[in-house]
């Protein structure tokens, strides 16, 4: 069944199918834009540009995107495009004629700060598993990080940047037997890594991405006032090379999106499409329990309103569970020149509905630059059957755009004022540091003195009550007087019994 022109507003135009004289136009219906999907093929063959393509088409439905731009060049969706001879003839054969050149609303974000606003999480978001996977951690390193983790929250203290983790860290090491007798046991060698792993992770500036104030999903999802929905940018050519940190970056965004957005069922169309670029880089080495979230992320999320669109160079990048999850396929050229691509070219051909009148495994190796083999998910979700299709021309740049460009819709961003400042409250470190100088200061103290240590200091009350009773070299005190008083006493009673006997007997008087 051939393409039919799309006379609905709210079709998004892919490009002119040409496996027959008869073949129409292929669109992708935003209704079904939340069914996910893959773009695929070989470098230089034009994976960014039908991104672009998307990306702008779901703009203008009203849908908000992110995307990753990995070579630098998706930037161009910022400003308006240029007509040239060879666009003019791709918009004619295509049968567009209502094209003009027109920039999207768009927000520029980066981790590290530098090409757009900062994108920012707290530890404590992040959580033990995707950070495990970020540092590199093995098994018996993730459970301590584990126990790191339920410490703070067992004494209260708040995991936000990479230096309440640290304190953290030197908090189990001092207490390691403690630790272990209450949480698990804890060696001092798998602390000793995790600290190492966390001062590599620094060394590439990941410092920035861990703090406040952290990224509220809300700002990801915002439309203009005219209706257009915002693309968001992340700049990922310097992250791209930290591959674990990009995956992990663009897993947990997945995650917390799944997590915090309510089930809303079938719409008119997606509440947010995410993008995900070298898709290849989240399965790479990962472990089967985080294959399993993301296949349970990916099968779920598409009732909370979000679409997920990967993007690789093959499509056995994605796991054969997850792949089934993605209705609207996109495949550019592959070059059969090793088993490896032979074996792709394969898995590609095998995962379309057949047309009868394209032989898809041979057509996949001649595809030109801008051609792709297309599938879309059409009335009542049904796959249409793959077409030979020239992909339609943004209305942006293709291409890069220049620092004062970017500078300039930076500057009309209407969340710079939000990001742009970092945030640095009381938190574990700080906590920390408090309760340790209030030990020291307790610990030097002078301790409460003894009735004796009291009566030895000259001065004191004691000593002056002791001179009082005992008197001094200078002066008799009160038990020498009252001594003295007293002997004179009883030795003159004594004396005059004595005087008086003696008297008696001698007189014969009586005593």
């Amino acid at each position: 069944m051939a393409p039919t022109p799309g006379a609905n507003q709210n079709d998004i135009l892919i490009g002119k199918a040409v496996t027959t004289p008869e073949s129409g136009q292929v669109f992708l219906h935003t209704k079904l834009g939340n069914r996910h999907g893959l773009v695929a093929g070989a470098t230089g063959t034009g994976k960014t540009v039908t991104l672009m393509t998307l990306a702008e088409g779901f703009s203008r439905q009203g849908v908000p995107v992110f995307l990753a731009d990995v070579k630098g060049d998706v930037a161009g969706l910022a400003v308006p495009g240029a007509s040239n001879d060879k666009l003019q003839s791709r918009l004619t054969e295509i049968g567009v004629a209502d094209w003009a050149p027109a920039a999207n609303p768009v927000v520029f974000w980066d981790l590290f700060g530098k090409l757009g606003h900062p994108v920012r999480t707290t530890v404590s978001e992040m959580g033990p598993t995707l950070l495990a996977r970020i540092l590199e951690l093995n098994d018996t390193q993730s459970g301590v990080l584990d126990i790191v983790f339920k410490l703070a929250d067992d004494r209260g203290l708040l995991l936000l940047d990479l230096e309440d983790l640290r304190a953290l860290l030197g908090l189990v090491a001092d207490e390691r037997k403690d630790i272990s007798t209450s949480y698990g046991l804890v060696s001092s060698q798998s602390v000793g890594a995790i600290q190492r792993s966390l001062l590599r992770l620094e060394q590439d500036g990941a410092n920035h991405f861990f703090g406040e104030p952290a990224l509220e999903l809300a700002d990801l999802m915002r439309t203009t006032n005219d209706g257009r929905g915002v693309v968001n940018v992340l700049a990922a050519d310097s992250l791209i090379l930290k591959p674990r940190l990009y995956s992990s970056f663009l897993l947990w965004l997945l995650s917390e999106l799944f997590e915090q957005l309510p089930e809303v069922g079938d719409i008119d169309k997606p509440k947010l499409v995410f993008v995900f670029d070298e898709a290849h880089l989240l399965f790479d080495d990962a472990p089967p329990a985080l294959q399993q979230r993301v296949e349970q992320v990916v099968r779920i999320i598409r009732s909370k309103g979000v679409g997920v669109y990967f993007c690789s160079q093959f499509p056995d990048d994605v796991p054969d569970n997850i792949l089934g999850q993605l209705g609207n396929r996109v495949q550019h050229a592959l070059r059969a020149f090793t088993p490896r691509d032979q074996k792709a070219v394969k898995t590609a051909a095998e995962t379309f509905v057949p047309n009868p009148a394209l032989d898809v495994a041979e057509a996949i190796s001649k595809l030109g630059t801008g051609e792709a083999l297309v599938s879309t998910l059409q009335d009542k979700g049904i796959p249409m059957p793959v077409e030979r299709t020239l992909i339609a021309p943004p209305r942006c740049r293709m291409g890069a755009i220049t620092e004062a460009e970017r500078a300039q819709v930076r500057a009309g961003s209407p969340v710079g004022g939000k990001y742009d400042t970092s945030v640095n409250r009381e938190s574990a470190a700080e906590m920390l540091v408090k309760r340790a100088q209030t030990a020291t200061e307790q610990a030097q103290a002078p301790a409460a003195k003894t009735r004796e240590q009291d009566d030895q200091e000259e001065g004191g009350f004691g000593q002056a009550v002791k001179d009082a009773v005992f008197g001094t070299k200078r002066r008799q005190g009160m038990v020498e007087t009252m001594a003295k008083q007293t002997a004179r006493t009883v030795g003159s009673q004594v004396g005059r019994q004595i005087l008086r006997g003696l008297l008696g007997g001698i007189f014969g008087g009586k005593r």
